[in-house]
């Protein structure tokens, strides 16, 4: 699917087809209650004169009582309409913001790991959050009173042209004017609630890493730095918001002067003219007047709902950039479905850039049998953790290929190869909830048998058995209730449970002290056996043991042997080593 222009509108059309089409049975109902309360709203001006004009004028009683209990039945009706309507439209709006929000998640979710790397969480969260808001609008109340509003104003239009066609005449004119202004002033604040979207979503994400970075904000003593940082972005979306509520004010003004004002002033007086000429009763000017309220009820009621649909327009603007964004599925060159695999992974001159031409790997090229363990060392930057994110598939080669047990990585269905890949990270992420919860997080169907062999394996127990909840102690957000050598056990037991054929362990003991680390150091080899295993490590006495270590400089492979092999050869692998062992 072709990405579109990120400052392409989505047309009325398309907003029509995918939006309000589905839609279209209840909101046919809501415009059928809409039409029943303004026709409800018709019978009090007209009962009025003809109680002015005809009952109080007679003195008939009885027509005194009918034409009060017209009135009494048409306001219920109104109410009645009313409470349907927002009852029902309303909570369908509501659903079918769920049901946006759950899209925009999936599709967020569903995109390559680089669109991530340029992306802010907060900035995301607003995406999915606030954006699809509007829609409220679309299929609520909003849609449908101004749809019915209009059929309501020009009903009422025709039956006050009957009445009096010249004073029909002063209301048209205002109407057709601010009709022109509304139109222009829409079309100035579309781009400009979408710009208020935006920003308002880099504050929300500024905001949101401010809050995770608090520990780091407050060991630096640098809280009136990310204060004026805060108040520049929420400045910026100050001054959006009052250019979008100036033109929403200078519309709903506009309708106030041209209609309260200008029009029912005129009518009064011409009204009034006409009374002392006997060309118009007391009670026609006052159905009159009351009519025209009908009319410019709804009127008024246009241009706070346009604004209101302009500013859908705008968020699905956006919700719109990210459902066309490419997803990692969306490459129609994965057709290959995996089985149960062996594990064999091989690397052939691949290279990869994150910019174009400035290749980060280098012509890379070896084989890592099933089963084996492939240690990745160098200096910071040289490519390691690139590496491991090509075998992962996080990433994609610019040229070259990885293949899997024969099998090229570009054409394997990402889904049948993740579902047997495990990853341990150096600073890995944890869920707030339970310690239970984040073990079980890959399988959570997991038995009791199979969650505690995972918590012994990584000697979990170790340290929940010494707490007064044990498992299903809450380590809070991120973890932060648990040390780093606790918390890196608890990734390790996630991934033994997890029982990958693929796992890669991104600097896994670098977070844990010396006692942890012999804790665990057993319990990774036991996790490795029988699985093809990349590991990066900045300690080389942990991978002394792997099958193969490349030492990866400038995004090749300087060195590659066992740890025997490369110590004999006294070469960069041989640097590394001895000086660590001073150290």
């Amino acid at each position: 699917m072709a990405k579109k222009n990120k400052l392409e509108n989505i047309s009325v059309k398309e907003v029509f087809s995918r939006i309000i089409w589905p839609k279209r049975g209840m909101l046919l109902f809501g415009l059928v209650l809409i039409l029943l309360r303004s026709a409800a709203t018709i019978i009090p001006p007209k009962a009025t004169q003809y109680l002015i004009d005809d009952v109080v004028i007679d003195g008939d009683l009885q027509e005194l009582k009918l034409t009060v209990g017209l009135i009494v039945l048409a306001i219920i009706v109104q109410a009645v309409t009313s409470f349907t309507l927002t009852r029902i439209l309303s909570v369908q709006a509501q659903k079918l913001i769920a049901k946006l929000r759950v899209q925009v998640q999936k599709k967020i979710l569903s995109l390559p790991i680089n669109f991530f790397d340029s992306q802010k969480s907060g900035a995301l969260v607003s995406r999915i959050m606030t954006d699809v808001e509007g829609v409220r609008n679309l299929v609520g109340t909003g849609f449908v009173q101004l749809i019915g509003g209009a059929i309501t104003a020009v009903a009422v239009l025709f039956i006050l042209i009957n009445t009096n066609a010249k004073l029909t005449a002063l209301i048209v004119l205002p109407i057709i004017l601010f009709g022109v202004i509304a139109m222009k002033a829409f079309g100035v604040l579309r781009p400009e609630f979408r710009k208020r979207g935006k920003l308002n979503a880099e504050v929300t994400g500024r905001l949101t890493e401010t809050l995770n970075g608090v520990r780091v904000i407050k060991g630096f003593g640098a809280e009136q730095q990310e204060i004026k940082i805060f108040e520049k972005g929420v400045d910026s979306l100050y001054k959006v918001v009052k250019k979008t509520l100036t033109a929403t004010a200078f519309v709903s003004s506009s309708a106030t002067f041209l209609l309260a004002g200008v029009a029912s002033t005129s009518i009064l007086g011409l009204g009034g003219y006409y009374i002392m000429e006997g060309t118009m009763t007391p009670g026609e000017l006052f159905a009159f007047i009351g009519l025209l309220a009908v009319v410019v009820a709804p009127v008024l009621q246009m241009s706070n709902i346009g604004s209101q649909i302009t500013e859908a327009f705008a968020g699905l603007d956006r919700t719109e950039e990210i459902m066309q964004t490419p997803s990692e599925e969306d490459d129609t060159s994965r057709t290959e479905e995996l089985g149960i695999i062996h594990g064999e992974v091989k690397f052939d001159q691949v290279s990869f850039a994150y910019e174009e031409d400035d290749d980060v790997i280098k012509n890379v090229s070896f084989n890592a049998p099933a089963g084996s363990v492939t240690a990745l060392v160098g200096s910071s930057g040289s490519g390691k953790s690139t590496i491991a994110g090509l075998a992962a598939t996080f990433l994609n080669p610019r040229e070259g290929t990885i293949t899997i047990d024969g099998t090229d990585l570009s054409k394997v269905k990402l889904r049948s190869f993740r579902s047997q890949l495990g990853v341990v990270l150096q600073d890995d992420f944890l869920f707030e909830g339970t310690i239970r919860d984040n073990i079980l997080f890959p399988r959570p169907e997991s038995t009791e048998a199979e969650l505690q062999a995972a918590v012994k394996a990584a000697y979990v127990n170790e340290f929940t058995d010494r707490f007064e909840k044990g498992l299903d102690t809450v380590i809070g957000e991120r973890g932060v209730k648990l040390s780093g050598g606790q918390r890196q056990r608890l990734a390790i037991a996630r991934a033994i449970l997890a029982d990958p054929r693929i796992l890669i362990l991104d600097e896994a003991t670098s977070n844990l002290d010396t006692e942890s680390e012999s804790y665990i150091q057993q319990s990774l080899n036991e996790l490795m056996k029988g699985r093809t295993t990349f590991v990066i490590a900045h300690r080389l006495s942990t991978i002394k043991r792997a099958d193969q270590i490349l030492v990866i400089e400038k995004g090749e492979i300087a060195e590659q042997g066992t740890h025997d092999e490369l110590i004999a050869k006294e070469g960069r692998y041989y640097q590394l080593y001895t000086y660590q062992a001073r150290i």
